[in-house]
This record gives C-alpha cells, structure tokens and sequence, in this order.
C-alpha cells in the first residue's frame, strides 16, 4: 500500500465558514475523501472576522513574524465545523478583522492590500513544509488552491528550508490576483522572481502565475479544462506558461459532496425523494413556485439556473432565451448576484414576464437548494466553465441540465438522444455557441420531451440521479499527483 501523506489545504475559504463560490464546497469534501483514504489532511485559512466568531479555535503558540514590516501573526486551532478535519486559521487582526467579505468591501471594492492579506497566507503555508513545520506538524505536500494561494509555491522555491513538494490547483483561471510590481518587495520575494520566467506578468506581480509556475505539480478541476487553458482561446494570457508546464498538468474533474447534497437526506428541502420514490420533488417544485412568485402548476416546464451573475456563467444570454420559449409557457426561477448591469437586466426580464420569470438576486444556500430540487431543467450556459458543480447536483435531484459543451460541463453531462437516454448514459443537453439562439434551441428541446415524452423524462431523470459522482475517484487522482509532485521534488526538477 502507497505510504500516507500529510497535506496541507492552503485555501481562501471552506465550508461552512465562508463561501463565495465552488471553492468552498470543493476544499471540505475533497479534504474528507483523502481523510477517508488514510492520509493526514489539515487546513490552513485567514481568519476573517466573521470566520472567527463561528470558528471553536484555541490559539496555537505566541504571535510570530511572518514578513518583514507586516504585522505579526498567529495561529488558531479546531476543526472544520461539520467535517471534524484539522484546521487552523490564520490570525492577523488588521489585515483580517473587518466588515465585508473575504476578497472585497461591503461595496464590493477589492480590499486595496489583498496582496499582503494573500501573501501572509502563503507565507505561512510555506512554514509548515520545513522540516520543523509548525505547531508541531510538517505536511509533505502544501497544496494552494486558486490565486490566493499563488504565492505558496514561490516562497517555497525560494526558502531552503521548505522540504515539502508543492501543487497548485487552477479553479478559475480569469482570477488571477496581479498587482503592481513593487508588491514583491513587499512580500519579501527576491528581485530574481519578478521575469518573465517568474512571476512578472505583463509589468505586473501575478500571483497566479506564481502558483503556475513555481509548483511542482499543477492541476485543473476537469480533463477539458486543462486541454482548453493550453490555448490562446481559454488561457487568459497564461497559455503560454501552461504550455511550458505542460508536462506537470493534470486534469481532474470536480466531485460532489454526497452529504451535502442528496436528495433524499437533504434537510433544507421542503421534502425528500429519490430516484426510487419522487415524489418530494414535486413538492419542491409547488415550494419553488411559491417562493419565486410564479404560478403555481406541476406541469408548467420550470427551468432554473443558480450562480454568480457574471457573462462567463452565460446570464446574458437569458433574455434572448426567455423571449424566445415564451410562447411555450416556460417558467423560469433565476438566482444569483453579481455584476450591477446584468444584475438590472434580469430585473427588467423578470418585471416584463410577472409570474413566468421569477428573480432573486443575492447569495442564498438554502434556497439554492430549493431551486436545483424544485426545477425540472437547470441552465448553465457558460462560455467557459473550469468544472462546475451546479450541474452535477442537478443531475443527483433528478433535474435535467442543459449546459454549454466546455470545460467540465462537457466532462460530466451526456448528451440526451433515443439511444443515450435508454441505454442509462444520457442525462442532459448540451449546445456548443454561447448565443441565446443556441441555449433557446437546447432548452426547447428538453421542454419538448417533458412535455411529449414523460416516459424517457423519467429514464432520463433516472440516469442523472444514478450517476457517480462522489469525491473517491477524484481523490485517488490527486494522491497519485501528490506523489508526482514529492518525485518532482526530489529529483529538483
């Protein structure tokens, strides 16, 4: 049997501490799935004000120096609420106590020293992959999700003293925390980083092209996505760095957190089914209705759709859709927050159509599960889309997707046809142009067969809800790139 690792998760936020996107349900469950294969997985996180007040921590040792010039740090012990996984938060009042969230103000104005607050961060990830590590634990594998954590490997590059093999997960590439040039000396980097073989990025500090190009493995949240970011179409001005490392790229597609996320156990429904016994989903649906304001009718094809408003998720494309399925007699319950403009537009859609197009803009998690539970079709058109989540969930609640053909939306919904649907490998439909042309004509014809064809509705809500989509395939790949990184480490390449 393969020797057990220590890893560290460095990571911007988790469930059920903080959230503002799939990160936070990805690091938790993946966390568990490596826990449940032996290995020894902790978290390292700041504490932000509001983290810290439901975070059942004891402080770990004195207030320590991490960066010259920077306040002075300390470390909080516990564990992740709901999870039991070691955690520690990173204490660091005036970079972290305050009002807003983790990345922006209560305006949504970018934090003007997130580079300090991000580097302290992988600073101190970096410590624990010496040979003392800290708090009495050293971790063989510092792993650093997402932009935040971009500066882990370059500190450990950089330091002598780090023993442990880095990787560095791309969540979403168009995030990539760049900021002015001078921020490296700030951030206690050596002069020698800040090329163009480094972490310079167009006269910028990019942290992550730190993450990308200091690590010793890199990997993406979906096959798809790692062929996509290689190219100029997809790589974000990173392609041409991703195409050097691409022999240390791996991609692995995203899993779903069962407990969750199951219909059947899931106690913010208003009922619970299964595949075996539906009908919970139906009282869902009559709840979703209600909640949304829209006419209430169990047969009126309810499409759904969940996520940041923001273009790459494809909400701008909606009114095109809407307009065109609105002869059809298609409801429609809309939930999310995000950019201002389409933020109005969606209002404007929903004022047009009252009773029809239901809208709640912000962040609500209950009610996102209301949604994914209570639609009969759920819409995710994004023109770029690393992994996902929302269409894998809406696949195990027995609610048809109808995605864009990219990223890991392509890797883990099968087109619905005669053939797929009866054979148990169909579970949705997918359209390649991100035009509201292309999604209209992809919704239609999921409306089309609930409406004509209830039977192979029901095979094809079947097939979704039967689908795996747990976190121990996913896992098993990233324990077999940890190992790469450790070889990675040892031979210095």
């Amino acid at each position: 049997m393969p020797a057990q690792l220590r890893i560290l998760f460095v990571v911007a936020e988790t469930w059920p501490l903080v959230k503002t996107g799939g990160l936070a349900d990805v690091v938790p469950a993946l966390a568990r799935a490596l826990v449940d294969a032996g290995h020894d997985v902790r978290l390292l996180l700041p504490g932000y004000r509001e983290v810290e007040e439901a975070f059942a921590g004891k402080p770990a040792g004195r207030a320590f120096e991490v960066l010259p010039d920077l306040p002075h740090a300390r470390l909080l012990r516990g564990r992740l609420p709901g999870y039991e996984i070691p955690t520690w938060l990173l204490h660091c009042a005036p970079l972290y106590d305050r009002p807003g969230g983790p990345y922006s103000d209560e305006d949504g104005r970018d934090w003007e020293d997130n580079a300090l607050r991000f580097a302290l961060l992988g600073k101190v990830g970096a410590m624990f992959g010496t040979a003392r590590g800290l708090d009495g634990w050293r971790a063989d594998v510092l792993h650093g999700h997402d932009w935040h954590a971009g500066l882990l490997p370059a500190y450990a590059r950089f330091d002598p003293a780090v023993t442990a093999a880095t990787v560095f997960t791309i969540h979403n590439l168009a995030y990539q925390g760049n900021f002015p040039a001078a921020t490296a000396g700030v951030v206690g980097l050596p002069a020698a980083a800040m090329q163009p073989d480094g972490l310079e990025f167009y006269g910028q500090l990019s942290f992550m092209k730190a993450g990308l190009w200091y690590s010793d493995w890199l990997t993406t949240v979906s096959p798809t996505y790692a062929r996509q970011v290689v190219t100029e179409t997809y790589g974000q001005g990173m392609a041409g760095v991703l195409q050097a490392r691409s022999g240390a790229l791996t991609g692995i597609l995203n899993g779903v957190d069962e407990l969750a996320w199951n219909p059947a156990t899931d106690q913010l429904l208003p009922a619970r089914y299964s595949s075996a016994e539906m009908a919970g989903k139906a009282r869902c649906k009559l709840e979703l209705q209600d909640r949304f304001g829209l006419v209430r009718g169990p047969d009126l094809p309810l499409i759904g759709m969940v996520g940041r408003v923001t273009s790459q998720k494809g909400w701008d494309l909606l009114p095109e859709a809407v307009e065109a399925l609105a002869p059809r007699q298609v409801q429609w319950a809309l939930l999310g927050g995000g950019e201002r403009e389409l933020e109005a537009s969606l209002a404007q859609l929903s004022a047009a159509h009252p009773g029809s197009v239901g809208l709640c803009l912000g962040y609500d998690e209950a009610l996102s599960h209301v949604l994914i539970a209570g639609a009969d079709v759920f819409a995710m058109p994004s023109r770029f889309e690393p992994s996902g989540l929302t269409q894998m969930y809406s696949q195990l609640y027995g609610t048809v997707p109808v995605v864009r053909r990219t990223g890991g939306l392509a890797d883990s919904v099968v087109q619905a046809t005669a053939a797929s649907v009866q054979d148990g490998s169909g579970t949705g439909f997918l359209f390649d142009d991100a035009s509201g042309p292309a999604l209209a004509q992809a919704l239609d014809a999921a409306v089309s067969m609930y409406r004509d064809d209830r039977a192979g509705w029901a095979r094809l809500q079947a097939n979704g809800m039967r689908h795996e989509f747990g976190w121990g395939r996913p896992a098993a790949g990233y324990a077999e790139v940890y190992r790469e990184a450790l070889a990675q480490r040892r031979n210095g390449d």
